[in-house]
């Protein structure tokens, strides 16, 4: 999602960089974040600029914002407010011109109220905010996706893999992802290579998803029969929802896992109408 905000920017011809800030040591953050000077520390044989010069007009997506210390949660909050970096070390400020996306599976609010983090940078981050649903949440983009991961490891692998059979799709389908995209990818990349026939099969999936719970995404009416392409698959579902529901856009969206807008936009796109409902000629 931050690269996607980045790619349809005024942003986009600059260079976007990702850093988890979870998995970068405290001792180090600061240095990849801000550069440092020669000298500065054991180890700095040279001047070395950090992310947020490099990404000069670009973006910076801070992932596990919630992670870092409270020491540099200081820093960082000087950083954004006043527009400009100093290099561990330096005695210059530095002004800097980048976009800054942050994410965090954390309820910070709550952080907050713990002392765990600063409730001015949380308000200083906080211009725009988006909530990403769950993938158990978003029922119809498990199809989309899974369709995607195929294709991308059949590539990968030089496999001849066709798809997903049906009651492997199920069994993904009804599976509520706790691990979200990044569990979904390994499945259907496992899928892929365990495959023996041309379509994945519920024994090339892993355990949890074989006898998993069917809670989440799962979809209140069968799938359409095995060897259905996927933009096939997808009309499918959308007109079975869509009779389910007697016509009811915001009905059949829920039972989708999809939004309003969204479904209105798919309803256009495959040429579907309300049952019921006659086209003029």
């Amino acid at each position: 999602m931050a690269r996607a905000i980045h790619d349809q920017s005024a942003r986009q011809e600059k260079l976007f960089f990702a850093i988890n800030c979870a998995a970068i040591p405290e001792t180090l953050i600061e240095s990849e974040l801000f550069g440092h000077e020669k000298g500065s520390f054991t180890g700095a044989s040279s001047r070395e600029i950090g992310i947020f010069e490099a990404a000069a007009g670009g973006t910076v997506f801070l992932d596990e914002i919630g992670e870092i210390s409270m020491a540099m949660q200081v820093k960082l909050l000087r950083a954004i407010q006043e527009k400009e970096i100093r290099r561990v070390g330096g005695k210059v400020n530095i002004p800097i011109d980048v976009r800054i996306i942050s994410a965090t599976n954390k309820g910070l609010e709550q952080e907050i109220k713990k002392g765990n983090f600063r409730e001015d940078l949380f308000y200083r981050l906080n211009v725009i905010r988006i909530t990403l649903p769950p993938l158990r949440d978003r029922g119809n983009d498990i199809v989309t996706l899974a369709d995607f991961f195929v294709n991308k490891f059949a590539r990968n692998s030089a496999s001849s893999i066709k798809g997903i059979s049906k009651p492997a799709l199920k069994l993904i389908v009804n599976y509520p992802w706790p691990g979200n995209v990044r569990e979904l990818e390994s499945v259907i990349e496992r899928g892929v290579l365990m495959a023996e026939s041309d379509y994945i099969q519920p024994e090339d999936l892993p355990l949890e998803v074989r006898e998993g719970p069917g809670a989440g995404g799962a979809l209140p009416f069968d799938l359409p029969p095995e060897g259905i392409m996927f933009e096939e698959l997808e009309r499918e579902l959308i007109a079975k929802a869509m009779e389910r529901s007697s016509g009811v856009i915001g009905r059949a969206a829920q039972l989708l896992g999809m939004s309003y807008k969204t479904l209105q936009y798919r309803l256009e796109k495959f040429g579907i109408e309300k049952p019921g409902k006659r086209r003029e000629e």
